[in-house]
Parts: structure tokens; sequence; C-alpha cells
């Protein structure tokens, strides 16, 4: 259980201004981040029998820009830890089939059994977030929300935990042999640390994304044409995730249209997709525009002395490939093995952490690869090809996930 301990004296004099109550609690491991990576993080370690605190500045069940879609890995996963049925009984569809279409003409495919699942799911962000932090509290972490991390402490060169402070400013302490940042693409621990940059390609694409009810949506449906790709993942309340993702230079007029920013999407997705404009048409948008420009493709390093980064603080992959959350899965379960060894006393931190960081390499390179790809925008031709090669790399994905022993409290 966390121990807190005041950190501030109370004032010996009736004048004296009181100081604010200071908070201190110990920990194993600190997560910085609630939302995908840290969540999972924080769930394999608590079943492991660790003692997790997770520090966020949100709430997991608040909403956050993603496209949300699962690779099958990522199914695979929450299978793996039992949350499947959960995210499915939350109202998340389950996909069942993948359709391409292009120059007029569409190609059917129905979801076959592969890895162990034979659909896939799309679940909005404030239910899966709010799911997986839930998940991560009843095996026994810790949840502290609307608090903010300021800074990372520090001793003889190592981190040692983070100095944090709510929302009446009150001070937090929260110390840990090991703090893990989850806290996403701009992230502060990455930040503080000076975790070097290990790869580093330039942005290539703007992707923008609304939601569509009223429409009998098949399935995902994705959309290929020269200098575009757009796409549907159904999702919870009868709505689809509609997006719509071009080389930056030609999305500029949605960009920089301010107020009328969906009036600017619809028209470019007439212009490039005008099938899947057709049916938004016939639909309800019941969202505002969200987006992305110039998202960054780079690899950090992935650990030091003490700290260590999951998510898209250590990884971040343009979403054109829509795999940001099946990578945050599987970083999150190689750095629960990891840190579980250390804890454990079973390998020295350095080699473990080493490890972790070869495996997270090794694992993310053939979907980078293509990422990169596809985020050139080839011919249309080409793109489909390139698509053919992604379903096979992430079925292999998801074969390997499978094969890997059963994660802790499911063995």
């Amino acid at each position: 259980m966390a121990r807190y301990i005041d950190t501030h004296p109370r004032p010996t004099r009736p004048d004296q201004r009181p100081h604010r109550r200071g908070r201190r609690s110990e920990h194993d491991v600190v997560v910085v981040g609630a939302r995908v990576a840290g969540a999972a993080t924080a769930l394999l370690l608590a079943r492991a029998g660790h003692d997790v605190v997770m520090v966020d500045r949100s709430r997991p069940s608040r909403d956050t820009s993603s496209t949300h879609s699962f690779a099958r890995a990522g199914v695979v996963q929450l299978q793996r830890w039992g949350l499947l049925d959960e995210v499915v009984a939350s109202g998340a569809p389950e996909i069942r089939s993948v359709s391409f279409h292009h120059a007029g003409e569409a190609v059917h495919h129905t979801l076959k059994d592969r890895a162990g699942v034979d659909f896939l799911v799309a679940p909005r962000r404030y239910v899966l977030d709010d799911l997986l932090a839930r998940a991560a509290v009843e095996a026994g972490a810790r949840l502290v929300t609307d608090t903010t991390v300021s800074g990372l402490q520090w001793s003889d060169g190592r981190v040692t935990g983070v100095h944090a402070h709510d929302q009446d400013d009150t001070p937090l302490e929260l110390t840990g042999r090991l703090v893990v940042g989850a806290d996403g693409i701009r992230s502060g621990v990455a930040r503080e640390v000076g975790a070097p940059i290990v790869q580093r390609y330039a942005p290539t694409g703007s992707c923008f994304y609304t939601y569509v009810s009223g429409v009998p949506w098949d399935g995902i449906e994705l959309y290929v044409e020269d200098g575009a790709f757009a796409g549907v993942f159904p999702t919870h309340h009868g709505e689809a995730c509609v997006w719509l993702i071009r080389p930056i230079e030609q999305m500029e007029p949605v960009i920089t249209a301010g107020a009328h920013r969906l009036g600017a999407w619809m028209a470019s997705l007439e212009r490039a997709v005008p099938a899947l404009a057709r049916k938004v048409r016939s639909g309800n948008v019941t969202a505002p525009l969200r987006g992305y420009v110039a998202l960054p493709n780079h690899v950090r390093r992935a650990a030091g002395p003490g700290w260590s980064l999951v998510g898209d603080a250590g990884y971040h992959r343009d979403p054109i490939t829509g795999h940001g959350m099946t990578d945050a899965f599987r970083d999150a379960e190689l750095l629960a093995e990891a840190a579980d060894t250390v804890l454990r006393g079973i390998c020295p931190e350095r080699v473990a952490m080493r490890r972790y960081e070869q495996e997270r390499d090794a694992a993310l390179a053939p979907v980078f690869e293509i990422t990169r790809a596809l985020g050139a925008f080839p011919p249309a031709a080409e793109f489909l090809d390139l698509q053919a090669r992604l379903s096979r790399a992430l079925d292999a994905e998801a074969m390997r996930m499978a094969d890997r022993p059963a994660p802790y409290a499911l063995a």
C-alpha cells in the first residue's frame, strides 16, 4: 500500500502563513501517464505483485485524440489479458470484414481466425483507457489523476521518482525504483532524461477525422486513391471514425480553414475520395473535426538509469498504418517483463532494459518500414501492394504475440 508522509512542516507561529502540506508516497514503479501504454504497463506489473502508481494530468475517462483502431495483435493482447470480452461488452462492435476501395471497385475480405481471434475492434479511447486503468487498479495499482508531473527526482545520476502537483497546487512526491514515461509523443520524462532519438525520418502526412452515424458501414472500409488514403472504423454508439490522410501540402486548405475546417475537410474528401464522401453526406456528422499534421517518425532510446519509455513516448510513427495502440500494448508487455526481472532481483537493470530496447526495436521494425513507405504516398497500385504486405506483417505479428507465454495471473 502507498505510504504518505508530510513533507512540509506545520507553522509554528499564529501569524505565520501556512505551508501547503505536501505528500510523499513510495512505490516500486511510478508510471507517468495512465492511458493505453501506461495503464497496460501498470496492469501487468501490478498483476506480477509489484507496488505501482500511475499519475496522469487528466482522467482516463476523458477522450483524447486518436483514430483508435487495433491491429490483430492488439486484439490478441486484449484476449490474453482477459479484457477482450469487457471491450466488446462496452459496446465496441466486433468488426469481421475489411474492404479495399479503389477506382470505383471494391474487394471485400472476411476476417479469418488467426492467432485465436476472428474479429477486430476500434473502441473509443474514453472507454478503452478507462477500462484499462480500472483493470490496473483492480490488480492493485494506484491511480492519481488531475495531477501534473513537474519534474523528476534524481540521485547520483539515477531517476528515483517524480515531483508533481494537483489542481490545488498541492505538491506530491512519488518515489520508485523505476520511473516509466508513458506520457505520449511530447513526453516530459523523455525530455528531462535527455532520451536521444536513435532513428529519425521526416514527417510526411496529415490526418483529420470525425465521427459519423446513420450509415450502415460495412466493417472497416479503406479507400485508396492517388495522393489520398481514407477509411472507416466502426466504433461505439453506432458511429464510425471516418478519416482522411493526405500529404501535408494537399491538406493545406483544411489546416488553414479555422472555424470552417469541417467544411474544408468535406470538400477535400469529395475531391479525393468521392465514394466515401457520399456515404458521409448520407449520415450525420456527430463530432468536431480532429487531426494531426506532420507527426514525427522516430525511435527514442528506451531506457536509462532508473527510467524507461513506453508507447508514443519511446516510439512514434505516422498514423497511416493505424498501429499506435497495438505498438503500445506490445511494448507494455515487453517492458513489464523486463521490469519484473529487475524488481525481483533476477537480472541487473542495465541488462534487462537493454533487452527490452532490443526486443522493442526488432518488433517495431517491419511495420515501421512499411509505414514510411506508405507515408511517401506512392502511386495507388504500389500503395495497394504495400497494404497487402502490411496485412501479412500484421498477421505474422499477431501469431508471434499469441505464441508468447501467458502474462501474469492468466497462466
